[in-house]
């Protein structure tokens, strides 16, 4: 492995937040500090250049393919950089050194997976794994895990108000009383947050996550820093770009999503997804032998109606005259398979199987994901999910979250509200007054990437999100369907581009068009 390039000297800061003076941090041990919970007890701390020192990595962190090696690292920040001698976290950091020579070093890139709540810490390993090679050579790769996420000060919410109870309730309210039941889950949600995260809730925002990453930045010893960013990451970048602009490299923001609250986010992404269902159900109607489901769209929608119906009836896939051991999967388990599978094009055949399968012998097994919804994981990502979006701005009302829910059920009698999880702000214990700022005028040129019927990050959001960066470009992938673009779709139009930019700092001229494969 070669050795590292000097570092050069840190510069003040543009807009510093507070005086610098060296001092040395004791750390505590690597498998305590990774994971600490939040709150934490305030401790006294004078400001400092942040101590950052590498070692081995928790088991759950992949290791990369020889002769790379990932090392992982706990990061002190205040919990409120406002208040920077009050209560302090620690964030977990990996990192995979660039593969190249000294003179091919362009610096570190951090990168960032999505959520907001996805674990970033293995991350820096999975992401490098796929990109273009000339950009492992010439970058060290850095993972963390966002505060409250992961095994950075993650964040517990408890019971959510029941949303880990399998099977769950029917997710779509039809009438008067089960929109009030609907609502009254998410006070119950609301309210368990704010017990379970105490004092840490409103600090666990994207600004000062945003903050966080400087603190990273400084720690490495850069002047700026290069940042890849997926679906969420996007947001983030964005928020960093407002908070440090002058400390901006190399910004990807892939999956754009677009600069509007949380809630009225999670309702353009709902409809995008009554669009895209219908072109999984003219896709499946493509192929009557294999999925049996119907030859024309509209039949295949009824094939789906029927299991969901089937599923809301007599859940897990039992009927009155079957019983197996599937316990705990009916409608609201099924729409998140759904809302899974239509993220990406190559889950499509997967849930047509599992539509299939339970048609035939009534098991939802097919229709189940790999990941466990209720495991310890998926609850710090739920709760952080929450956590970040209610703190990033103010909430909803709740008659405006019922208003918005019926104009998806007049769009589409079986919407999918999966992704509707702003809705919980309504009932937000303290409500941000102002939103998240994003992008700023004096941050260089970043490329933005997007796919043109990402359902999860509808495209308009990148057309909107561009004009609070001026100078940026959006490299638009037509004719797909999924979310993840930049080494994620094997488009070597993007990868190129977004690779030379990378490398060599080549904006280009205008926006770039790159031709996708379809559906599968």
């Amino acid at each position: 492995m070669p050795s590292p390039r000097p570092r050069p000297p840190l510069t003040p800061p543009s807009a510093p937040r507070r005086p610098i003076r060296r001092t040395t941090l004791l750390c505590l041990a690597l498998a305590a500090a990774l994971t600490t919970a939040i709150p934490l007890p305030a401790t006294s701390y004078a400001a400092a250049t942040p101590s950052l020192d590498f070692g081995p990595c928790p088991a759950s962190v992949p290791a990369p393919a020889p002769p790379a090696h990932v090392e992982c690292g706990s990061l002190a920040v205040p919990l409120d950089h406002d208040r920077p001698h009050g209560e302090r976290i620690h964030l977990a950091v990996s990192r995979v050194r660039a593969a190249g020579t000294p003179s091919e070093h362009r610096g570190v890139l951090l990168v960032n997976p999505g959520g907001p709540g996805g674990s970033g810490l293995g991350y820096a390993v999975t992401k490098r794994a796929k990109l273009p090679e000339p950009v492992r050579r010439a970058y060290d790769i850095i993972g963390f895990d966002p505060r409250g996420t992961g095994r950075s000060a993650p964040a517990n919410c408890g019971p959510m108000g029941g949303l880990f109870n399998t099977p769950g309730p029917d997710p779509v309210p039809r009438d008067s009383p089960a929109e009030r039941a609907f609502l009254d889950g998410l006070r119950q949600l609301a309210a368990d947050c704010a017990e379970g995260v105490g004092t840490a809730l409103p600090h666990l925002s994207t600004v000062q996550t945003a903050h966080d990453m400087d603190t990273l930045r400084a720690a490495l010893g850069e002047p700026t820093i290069g940042f890849l960013g997926v679906s969420y990451g996007s947001y983030l970048g964005a928020a960093y770009a407002a908070a440090h602009p002058h400390r901006v490299g190399k910004m990807v923001l892939d999956s754009v999503v677009g600069p509007w609250d949380w809630h009225d986010f999670d309702v353009r992404q709902a409809r995008a997804l009554l669009r895209q269902r219908d072109d999984l159900f003219r896709w499946l109607a493509r192929d009557p032998a294999r999925y049996g489901l119907g030859a024309t769209p509209q039949a295949v929608r009824a094939s789906y109606t029927r299991v969901r119906n089937g599923l809301a009836a007599h859940p897990a896939g039992r009927t009155p005259t079957r019983t197996d051991s599937d316990g705990g999967f009916g409608p609201a388990e099924f729409d998140r398979a759904v809302y899974r599978a239509l993220g990406r094009t190559e889950r499509w055949a997967g849930l047509g199987d599992g539509l299939r399968r339970y048609l035939r012998d009534g098991s939802a097994d097919g229709l189940r994901p790999d990941e466990d919804f209720a495991g310890p994981a998926s609850r710090t990502y739920e709760a952080a999910n929450r956590t970040v979006k209610c703190a990033d701005g103010p909430g909803p009302r709740p008659a405006r979250v019922l208003t918005d829910i019926r104009a998806l059920r007049r769009l589409d009698p079986l919407p999918v509200l999966t992704g509707l999880e702003a809705d919980a702000c309504a009932y937000w214990k303290r409500q941000p007054e102002q939103r998240t700022p994003l992008g700023s005028p004096q941050a260089p040129p970043v490329l933005l990437v997007a796919s043109d019927h990402d359902p999860i990050t509808p495209i308009e959001g990148a057309h909107a999100l561009r004009r609070t960066l001026p100078g940026s470009r959006l490299i638009t992938l037509h004719n797909d369907y999924s979310h993840g673009v930049f080494a994620s779709r094997g488009n070597a139009c993007v990868d190129d581009t977004v690779a030379k930019y990378l490398l060599d700092g080549v904006v280009p001229t205008g926006d770039v068009g790159c031709a996708g494969a379809g559906v599968p």
